[in-house]
């Protein structure tokens, strides 16, 4: 079993800017591709970006490109960020860090078998 635990959400104003934690503990993998999605009342889950293998290779949704970033602290993708910038009220959500055994990554939920409780992020306009 792999926990997740995210940390860092709360209100904003839009244009602002916000950074969520993810924390892996529990079974190790040789490779942990971490990735976070949204949810908001009534919609599907959202992928937003996922971090994989040991090059630390990322993937964006084109609606949070080139303003959010996804890093890791170290090789073992343990524990990584989601540096958001130029925030929207669109991206108000709950965020949920999920992890899977790698190499790897995708786009779909379904996929992941660890998930964190999730973590607010409002952003007022």
């Amino acid at each position: 079993q792999v926990y997740l635990v995210e940390s860092g959400g709360g209100l904003v104003q839009a244009g602002g800017s916000l950074r969520l934690s993810c924390a892996a503990n529990g079974r190790t993998f040789s490779t942990l591709t971490m990735a976070w999605f949204r949810q908001v009342p009534g919609k599907d889950r959202e992928f937003v970006a996922a971090l994989s293998n040991e090059q630390g290779d990322t993937a964006y949704a084109d609606s949070v490109k080139a303003r959010f970033t996804l890093s890791r602290e170290s090789a073992d993708n343990k524990l990584v960020y989601l540096q958001m910038n130029s925030l929207g009220p669109e991206d108000t959500a709950v965020y949920y860090c999920a992890a899977m055994p790698g190499p790897g990554w995708s786009r779909l939920p379904d996929h992941y078998g660890f998930w964190g409780r999730g973590t607010q992020v409002n952003v007022s306009s």
